[in-house]
């Protein structure tokens, strides 16, 4: 299977005033085409720089992000990206804040083209009927179900997700789990998923990679295989909850180094 992501290893440090801070070392990934990746890890060891990097917001220090192999060393327009807080432009309906990506990516779609498609992924995520609400009129799950919309209505061959069902509460955030993989099933897309939360990595991704303390590497790798089940109780069976025990063992061990380095 063709890799679609490839991080070769990359350091990345932010400069402060005490000098530099390590943040990504010799950090190693590789996400198959088609496949759905969450990366774990201590808070604060590096994951929303990640993103960043896999985006082209910002350059490594040392090492190469390629996609579709080719290098990133700028921002991608096939790329898309959804984040913990929806932002949304209040002066627009919702399906007008779908299409602004449409509005900045190049494209040959006609207008109707373009609402059309904004309408058949709002009514795929249960949001048939209010497209021309403003962002003001939402609940805070049906906001983030438009702002997915947003990340994928230009097709993008990347998604990337940090943090995106964080703020939510519990339930809202299980079913916002369900419909991503209803988007999955529809638009096919590479995946990337920063995540605090175990369980949504176990339901929603193919691989978790857990990332050790900071200077963080790829500590961890766990191949997911819940055998094609989407339904909630997969996480109630036995292979998920020793998956599951897997993790919680990582993550304890990367929080253990982080401890370590920071008593130094």
């Amino acid at each position: 299977m063709t890799n679609l992501i490839d991080i070769r290893g990359v350091t990345h440090a932010y400069k402060t005033d005490k000098g530099p801070l390590p943040v990504l070392d010799d950090l190693n990934i590789s996400v198959p085409e088609g496949d759905f990746c969450a990366v774990v890890g201590p808070s604060g060891c590096g994951k929303s720089t990640l993103t960043r990097l896999v985006a082209g917001l910002m350059k490594p220090d040392t090492g190469e992000v390629w996609l579709h192999g080719e290098r990133v060393v700028s921002p991608r327009s096939t790329v898309g990206m959804a984040f913990q807080n929806p932002v949304m432009l209040e002066w627009r309906t919702i399906l007008q804040n779908v299409l602004l990506p449409l509005e900045i990516v190049p494209n040959k779609m006609s207008r109707k083209q373009k609402e059309d498609r904004g309408r058949e992924l709002l009514a795929l995520v249960g949001l048939e009927g209010f497209e021309d609400k403003r962002p003001s009129e939402l609940s805070g799950g049906m906001r983030q179900r438009a702002s997915l919309c947003r990340a994928i209505v230009h097709k993008p061959d990347v998604l990337i997700m940090d943090e995106p069902f964080g703020a939510l509460d519990a339930f809202t955030r299980e079913d916002l789990w369900q419909t991503m993989h209803a988007l999955r099933a529809e638009e096919p897309f590479t995946g990337v998923l920063i995540t605090h939360d175990l369980r949504e990595s176990v339901y929603l991704a193919d691989e978790v990679i857990v990332l050790s303390g900071r200077p963080a590497t790829a500590q961890h790798v766990e191949n997911v295989k819940l055998g094609g089940r989407t339904d909630l109780e997969v996480l109630y069976t036995q292979e998920a909850t020793e998956i599951l025990h897997r993790l919680r063992h990582q993550i304890e061990i990367a929080q253990g180094r982080a401890t370590d380095e920071k008593a130094a």
